[in-house]
């Protein structure tokens, strides 16, 4: 009875210490909390308060009863109509696919455009050219599909104008299931690529000059220097790039997508957000289309979660 007594004093000697630590860390930061307080309110206005829309994933809903009216509860059946769909399995590789494409390769783009900018000596020069690369991750998609659909015309389009001066025959960009995948991650890593440029230039200022001076001396060239000093120095802004990243996976840019794919290309750019826009906004299945979302999230959550453990494996990286 004693030592259960002395447990129980002192978990509660570890709680009131606990509280006493939260108030006076509370009222040292008081002002720093109070800033933080209108993002709280919204984070939970915009992210957590649409939670409750979930239900409609078990229920057949009637948008005439209401959220909260009398549904009819179906439990998991719309998850096993999801399963069954042909177009949800599609959407899912297509998401996967173009998502993966366009996180690696624009990576990729961003490192060695940062690296070779780097090498610009010319700091006028250097300005104006990160000025132009990283302009066209401000224009929205809904301007630059347009511009994309001019270009890629398989008619009046320059490019496949340049395409048939050469010799070659007119290529259906936009239309054709070989073509479509490969057009939207190039277009996304010329709009993205400039963007992320800017964070790796930074991460490059950072490394200690004199690693790249006594590398000189030893009789590095710039090649080796890039290889042996700067890669590893930006290894830990990549990991956390891609960790920032990989959330995102499923998402595949439901703008550019949305305005650039037609009915022509449903199998091969179909991806998981346009997929519930069609479901829930033009065919009304509200239920469904939140069964598709959560499945998303849910899948999401896993993948951040896994990336997170390999860096902490691979890389000794932690975000906390």
């Amino acid at each position: 009875m004693r030592r259960n007594m002395c447990r129980t004093d002192t978990k509660k000697g570890k709680k009131k210490g606990l509280l006493q630590v939260i108030c006076r860390d509370f009222s040292r930061n008081k002002a720093l909390h109070l800033m933080l307080l209108p993002c709280l309110i919204l984070l939970i206005i915009y992210s957590y308060v649409p939670l409750i829309g979930l239900k409609m994933a078990f229920e057949r809903f009637i948008p005439s009863k209401g959220l909260f009216g009398e549904q009819e509860f179906v439990g998991l059946h719309w998850f096993r109509y999801l399963f069954n769909m042909d177009d949800f399995f599609y959407a899912l590789r297509n998401t996967l696919v173009i998502s993966c494409s366009k996180l690696i390769l624009t990576m990729a783009a961003s490192i060695l455009f940062a690296i070779l900018v780097n090498e610009v000596r010319n700091r006028k020069l250097k300005r104006t050219i990160q000025t132009i690369v990283y302009l066209p991750h401000f224009i929205s998609w809904v301007i630059l599909a347009s511009v994309f659909i001019d270009i890629l015309s398989p008619s009046e389009g320059i490019v496949n104008r340049l395409i048939m001066a050469l010799g070659g025959e007119p290529i259906y960009f936009l239309g054709s299931n070989k073509w479509f995948p490969f057009t939207l991650v190039v277009t996304d890593i010329w709009k993205e690529f400039g963007f992320g440029t800017i964070v790796y230039l930074a991460a490059i200022t950072s490394i200690d000059p004199g690693l790249y001076e006594s590398a000189a001396i030893d009789g590095a060239n710039k090649f080796q220097q890039i290889i042996h000093i700067t890669l590893p120095g930006l290894m830990s802004i990549i990991v956390l790039m891609m960790l920032l990243n990989i959330g995102s996976v499923l998402g595949g840019n439901f703008d550019q997508v949305y305005n650039l794919y037609s009915p022509q290309v449903y199998r091969s750019g179909d991806i998981l957000d346009t997929l519930v826009y069609r479901i829930g906004l033009v065919d009304f299945n509200f239920s469904l289309s939140t069964a598709v979302g959560l499945f998303k999230s849910l899948v999401s959550t896993i993948l951040i979660s896994i990336s997170y453990f390999l860096a902490w494996k691979v890389a000794d990286y932690r975000v906390f």
